[in-house]
């Protein structure tokens, strides 16, 4: 475990970044905290991006309300000890609403802060226990396995009457694995094993025997980025010529860059693709492309489109009111005919859970390419 010392020392070195220098009158303060290094360095980069492109974006359009948003960016080191004392740097420091961490575990911990502070907190994590909690000022950019999962059952009946699980040992993978086990517990697919893995294991080989020995019609694989390459190389290395299903992160950009061609193939349920049949999304592809010099996958669009969520809930308040923000979320539905930046239309429910539309993807060619597209759990008007 990390010393007293380094602890405040990796605090100091996080904040260096930037630093709220604007009386809170003025300006609308956000503070990032991203996963920049560490084993979810992929994802919070791509999640802190896109927040920065909305706050740009935003600013250059008159701010929210007429004031300006100043933003700092700071690192977990993906540690959730690290989050949680970012998270109270932020409350400390005046924040208005705190953006990330991405990883389910770190946003676990730190929210606490941000409860207690009763700062809004928009995050990308994915565990369905995060906004079990009853939390008021949690929302989530991104769906939550109980609302995502659903979808991706219905899917995996059509293709599979055994399935295997490999699952990553961690809050986000042992949610997943929960989920997955509780909606096929009584459907016509019957789970016949499941292979339990570590956050940053780089050796897949006896993971990937076990899979195979178990001889299901597929593989339902969830881990995070990196671990999600690692395994699909290994797959096609041993030879794995069954079906691959993912949710979202199998199928996403950056796991189809590190996997080169050993993604191609896999399928899955996303809720949210560059490559979705809209001209929101294109343009918003286009402007990130521009802005970075490389392609965003689902974390920079959850990043985007949580700024632009909070620029509706001021405007629907009036003011900038952490508390009255944190209120109007509940419930909200927001237009992409009004609001562009959200890039298709969304609603919050009263936990901070998001309903909106989503797709099911196959990899071809190095490319997600929508299979079809998928109603929101119950209409958006």
């Amino acid at each position: 475990m990390p010393t007293t010392f380094a602890r405040r020392a990796a605090l100091a070195l996080a904040f260096a970044s930037g630093s709220f220098a604007v009386h809170a009158q003025d300006v609308i303060r956000i503070a990032g905290v991203y996963e920049l290094s560490g084993a979810g360095a992929s994802a919070g980069t791509y999640f802190k991006d896109g927040v920065e492109l909305a706050v740009k974006e935003i600013n250059a359009n008159g701010g929210i309300l007429g004031k300006k948003i100043v933003s700092t960016v700071a690192d977990t080191q993906t540690q959730p000890g690290v989050a949680k004392g970012l998270a109270a740097k932020a409350a400390d420091d005046g924040a208005f609403a705190v953006f990330g961490p991405v990883f389910s575990g770190s946003i676990m911990v730190s929210m606490a802060e941000t409860r207690k502070a009763e700062i809004p907190n928009w995050t990308g994590g994915e565990a369905a226990s995060i906004t079990a909690q009853g939390n008021p000022y949690v929302f989530r950019t991104s769906f939550g396995q109980a609302s995502s999962f659903p979808k991706l059952a219905k899917y995996i009946e059509t293709k599979a009457k055994t399935l295997a699980v490999i699952y990553q040992n961690n809050d986000f993978g042992k949610g997943g694995r929960d989920q997955i086990v509780k909606l096929l517990a009584n459907s016509p697919t019957k789970i016949v094993g499941e292979v339990a893995t570590d956050q940053g294991q780089v050796d897949f080989s006896a993971a990937v025997l076990k899979a195979k020995q178990l001889n299901a019609d597929a593989l339902f694989v969830y881990l995070t980025e990196e671990e999600s390459a690692r395994a699909l190389r290994e797959l096609r290395k041993q030879g794995y010529d069954k079906p691959i299903i993912g949710e979202t992160v199998l199928i996403s950009q950056k796991v189809i860059e590190l996997a080169g061609d050993a993604a191609n193939g896999a399928t899955g349920h996303v809720g949210l693709t560059i490559d979705a049949p809209s001209p929101e999304m294109l343009a918003f592809k286009g402007k990130f492309y521009q802005a970075y010099k490389y392609l965003p996958d689902h974390n920079g669009i959850k990043g985007y489109m949580g700024v632009y969520t909070m620029k509706a809930a001021i405007e629907k308040v009036g003011k900038i009111d952490r508390k009255a923000v944190s209120q109007a979320m509940k419930g909200l539905t927001i237009l992409k005919s009004k609001y562009p930046g959200v890039i298709m239309d969304v609603r919050f429910d009263n936990n901070g859970d998001i309903d909106r539309e989503s797709f099911l993807v196959e990899v071809k060619g190095g490319r997600q390419v929508v299979v079809s597209t998928l109603p929101p759990l119950q209409p958006i008007k």
